[in-house]
């Protein structure tokens, strides 16, 4: 089987049920923007971290995948079985959080992000994921999406700011608190 097929070649692809929208279609942009978050999310991953966080980083990685998949699909004719995302995978992300959280010292502001290139990307990718959410939010508006997809996205930003901040303290690396000018 070829990689190109060329039916894409007019600016329209095909949803997972058939429906053939534009490459611009709010779905696509959705979904595009979750792929680009796994990317980041491999990036990092791809760092000299610890296998905790990589292990995690895999589950996160795979759970990205069914998001895409279930938003690449037509609610109305899309009849396929795609994996789910389950309340466990949620709660995964609040435990991981919250086992960070018991190391680090207490949070008093915002924090820049920066401190080291590992740190970084864990907030490129928190940003990439905020947007994300957003586009879900956004889509959730015209079409029918889950619940758990939006509140999956939500808390691995979380879970992302909660690593940079996990990563900042096991490399030593400053946590530069903002200092709103007044």
């Amino acid at each position: 089987m070829k990689i190109y097929t060329k039916t894409g070649d007019s600016g329209e692809t095909s949803l997972i049920g058939g429906t053939r929208v534009p490459k611009h279609h709010l779905r696509i942009e959705t979904y595009g923007t979750v792929d680009e978050l796994n990317s980041w999310i491999g990036l990092l991953r791809d760092q000299d971290v610890d296998d905790h966080s990589i292990t995690t980083l895999l589950e996160v990685q795979d759970r990205l995948f069914t998001i895409g998949s279930r938003l690449a699909s037509d609610p109305d004719t899309s009849r396929m079985k795609l994996p789910e995302l389950c309340e466990d995978d949620i709660l995964h992300l609040e435990s991981e959080m919250d086992r960070m959280e018991t190391e680090l010292p207490e949070l008093k502001s915002f924090v820049l992000p920066g401190g080291h290139t590992i740190v970084s990307y864990c907030h490129v990718a928190r940003c990439v994921c905020r947007r994300a959410e957003r586009l879900v939010s956004q889509l959730k508006e015209v079409s029918p999406v889950e619940d758990r997809i939006l509140r999956y996205l939500n808390r691995l930003s979380d879970y992302l700011f909660m690593l940079s901040r996990h990563f900042a303290q096991t490399l030593n690396a400053p946590e530069t608190p903002w200092t709103p000018r007044m």
